[in-house]
C-alpha cells in the first residue's frame, strides 16, 4: 500500500472558518474523509501544525518512510529556508499545494522559498489541489 503524507502549516487549522471567500467554507478534516475514499488503496496521513519546528520534525519523521509528501506550508511557504532544507534532506517526493492562487494575489506571496525542493507545485484549485498532488505523486 502506497503511503502519502499531508502535511499543513500555520492557520490552516482554521479552515472552514477562516476567510471562506478565499480558502472556502469546509474544514480540512471533512475534506480528508473524502480525499481518503478517492484513494482506498493508499494510506493518507495528516498532520498540521502552526510551528515551523513542528513541521520540519514531522518532515524528517516521515521523509524516509512515505511514498510522497503534501505539503501547504502556509505563510513558511514564503519564508522558510528551514523547510526547504528539510525536504532536500528526506528521501520522499515532496509537491507543494496551496489552496488560493497565490499568484493571483500580494506580491510577497508570489516567492516559494520551498519550491525548489519540491517535485512540482499546484495551486488555486481550492481543496481540490491536495487531491491534484496526490495523483502527481502516485
Amino acid at each position: 500500500m502506497k503511503r502519502i503524507q499531508i502535511i499543513n502549516g500555520p492557520n490552516l487549522n482554521l479552515l472552514g472558518r477562516r476567510e471562506p471567500d478565499v480558502y472556502g467554507a469546509r474544514s480540512f478534516e471533512d475534506y480528508l474523509t473524502e480525499l481518503r475514499s478517492l484513494f482506498p488503496d493508499v494510506q493518507i496521513d495528516y498532520f498540521q501544525s502552526n510551528h515551523e519546528g513542528d513541521l520540519i520534525d514531522c518532515i524528517h519523521a516521515c521523509g524516509f518512510e512515505v511514498d510522497g509528501i503534501v505539503l501547504n506550508a502556509g505563510a513558511y511557504t514564503h519564508t522558510s529556508l528551514a523547510l526547504h532544507d528539510a525536504l532536500r534532506a528526506v528521501k520522499a517526493p515532496a509537491v507543494e499545494v496551496h489552496i488560493s492562487n497565490v499568484h493571483a494575489r500580494e506580491e510577497f506571496r508570489h516567492h516559494s522559498f520551498i519550491s525548489p525542493a519540491c517535485r512540482g507545485v499546484i495551486a488555486g484549485f481550492g481543496l481540490d489541489s491536495y487531491r491534484l498532488a496526490v495523483e502527481a505523486l502516485l
